[in-house]
């Protein structure tokens, strides 16, 4: 039997584009993520605030980080959906990072691999 492929990616972006980017994930059939709250900094390296009559360098700038695991959706649609949706053309539009995954496991049931990850049909959560 063929070993499917589950890949986790990861995409650090713009906090006010969170709601139209789950969205889009969704409506191609991406439904599990893990969304967090991160600061970072690239190439824009921060900029300069002044509090208090004080100049300080603030130089870790609030993103978002979407994390999902996919092996049914091809990544490359994924990769797609998020840059057409993310991509504004100025710096701070986000990375987004490709893992390849050797294993996942379902805590609950102990299911590992593809099935770990994929939704039980007529199960629902209570």
């Amino acid at each position: 039997m063929e070993q499917r492929k589950i890949t986790k990616i990861d995409i650090i972006t713009r906090p006010n584009k969170l709601e139209e980017l789950k969205e889009a994930l969704n409506a191609i059939g991406v439904h599990g993520m893990t969304v967090s709250q991160v600061y970072g900094c690239g190439l824009t390296k921060g900029h300069k605030e002044v509090y208090r009559g004080r100049e300080y360098e603030v130089n870790l700038v609030p993103k978002i980080k979407v994390e999902t695991v996919v092996c049914e959706i091809p990544v490359e649609k994924v990769l797609d959906t998020a840059q057409k949706i993310l991509r504004t053309g100025k710096f701070g539009d986000g990375k987004i990072f490709v893992y390849e995954l050797s294993d996942a496991v379902r805590i609950r049931t102990g299911q590992r691999g593809v099935e770990a990850i994929m939704d039980i049909p007529g199960e629902v959560s209570k």
